[in-house]
């Protein structure tokens, strides 16, 4: 995955695709998988919820 990929420009302003790593703090994102978000640096993980 490029870092062009994880911006969007909406109305003239940067909008970020990812959420942030809450423990990492910004500039970290989370990588989105099939049942859950995790962090590559620190190892946080957050289960979706299931429906």
């Amino acid at each position: 995955m490029e870092k062009r990929e994880l911006y969007a420009v909406e109305n003239n302003k940067v909008v970020r695709k990812r959420r942030f790593c809450p423990r990492c703090g910004p500039g970290v994102f989370l990588a989105e998988h099939k049942d859950r978000y995790t962090c590559g640096k620190c190892g946080y993980t957050e289960f979706k919820n299931k429906k």
